[in-house]
């Protein structure tokens, strides 16, 4: 039986010509329980349409495990490795994420303080709030009026010793209703969304390709983005951009000498644009938070020199530099029209292809609002591919 797909109902500030693509709510079919002819149509549209959703879905943390390792079944531990989270107190995820101690790939999310949860006696979970990370804050007068920001756009992996998961799945359980708020850029312009309590906002590395003007889409085929050590524990101490898209460069960042043990073998260098497994199209995925260095290839030989950026390839190590590059290249992508914010309800599963989008954790909720997500990631069994030998004579 043909599993039924229909586009996501987009909001009024969403571009639709830019969304045809993008996004399917599914039905008819029970994610808890796919037959092999089902989950390989799920997986097709998956990694055609970057992210769906399920409406009214009853999931145990067992089989929203088995559904994410479906799409890699060589994968085994959480994408930050299981039980691990937690006990890195000085990450900046430590905060956020419980394990469910019976499934530890699957995590408990959200926000306010929860009882007797999947074996979990209590947990005080807390959602991510600007403040706690940006350098300039919304005021509480404005915040009270309902401004809020992205938090941090990022895409879910360690980006140190384990690869980027493929997929993730979030399932809302506990859903707390409110008024709609502002999230605002503010960066000197009137760029602003309007947006559901608590939503997680979605942009498409596709289009984040697609927009790029020729010389920006060369540098993208030619570079690779090499990552700290401990990507967030040496982010820590740094603030944000207001956007959320990457840091301020203030030389805060954690010395590397200061980090946990790490090993040079384990650091992650990896391309900037992703090949998607089943359309083959190239998807712009670089965490902007995580990124230490940038490698450029030279233009291949015949190819037109004028406008290029590094035509005889370049090693970026300053982190200025490299961050500029990289806001330069994913902010247009983060604008009004390209965001998917989903508004969630009781019971939605979304499944999204975390090597083809970057999201980010959005609103502010009150100190009684209890919030309860379960996720689950697995560190990959393999890395991703980067632009074959056609994509950069055509990029290039």
């Amino acid at each position: 039986m043909a599993i039924s797909l229909s586009p996501l109902n987009l909001p009024a500030s969403a571009d639709a010509s830019k969304f045809a693509d993008f996004g399917r709510q599914v039905e008819g079919v029970n994610p808890g329980s796919l037959n092999p002819e089902e989950f390989e149509q799920v997986r097709d549209a998956l990694y055609k349409h970057s992210v769906l959703l399920f409406r009214d879905v009853s999931l145990s943390p067992e089989q929203q495990y088995a559904l994410t390792k479906a799409f890699d079944p060589q994968s085994e531990s959480y994408g930050h490795g299981n039980n691990q989270t937690e006990q890195k107190k000085h990450s900046i995820l430590h905060p956020y994420i419980k394990t469910i101690p019976r499934v530890p790939q699957v995590q408990l999310i959200g926000h306010g303080t929860v009882y007797d949860h999947e074996g979990i006696p209590e947990a005080v979970l807390k959602h991510a709030h600007h403040s706690s990370f940006h350098k300039t804050r919304i005021s509480a007068e404005d915040e009270a009026k309902g401004a809020t920001r992205f938090y941090r756009w990022h895409m879910d992996a360690a980006l140190y010793d384990l690869a980027p998961p493929h997929v993730t799945t979030l399932y809302g359980l506990g859903v707390p209703k409110g008024p709609r708020q502002t999230c605002r850029y503010d960066v000197g312009t009137n760029d602003e969304l309007s947006v559901s309590l608590g939503t997680t906002a979605f942009v498409s590395g596709r289009t984040m390709f697609n927009i790029l003007p020729p010389e920006l889409k060369s540098l993208a085929v030619r570079s690779r983005v090499k990552y700290a050590p401990h990507p967030y524990t040496w982010m820590a101490p740094a603030h944000a951009l207001s956007t959320g898209l990457g840091l301020e460069t203030e030389g805060l960042e954690l010395p590397f000498d200061q980090l946990p043990p790490w090993e040079e073998s384990k650091i992650q260098i990896l391309p900037m644009a992703w090949q998607n497994p089943v359309t083959g199209e190239l998807h712009l995925q670089a965490h902007p938070c995580a990124a230490a260095e940038i490698f450029v290839d030279p233009l291949p030989a015949g190819s037109k020199r004028e406008g290029a950026l590094y035509p005889d390839g370049a090693h970026l190590t300053e982190l200025k530099e490299v961050r500029d590059i990289l806001y330069k290249i994913q902010r247009p992508a983060i604008a009004p029209s390209l965001v998917y914010p989903h508004d969630w309800n009781e019971n939605d599963l979304v499944l999204f292809h975390n090597r083809g989008v970057l999201h980010s954790i959005v609103g502010v909720f009150g100190p009684d609002q209890v919030r309860i997500f379960h996720q689950c990631n697995l560190a990959a069994s393999d890395l991703p591919v980067g632009p074959s030998a056609a994509d950069i004579e055509k990029w290039a």
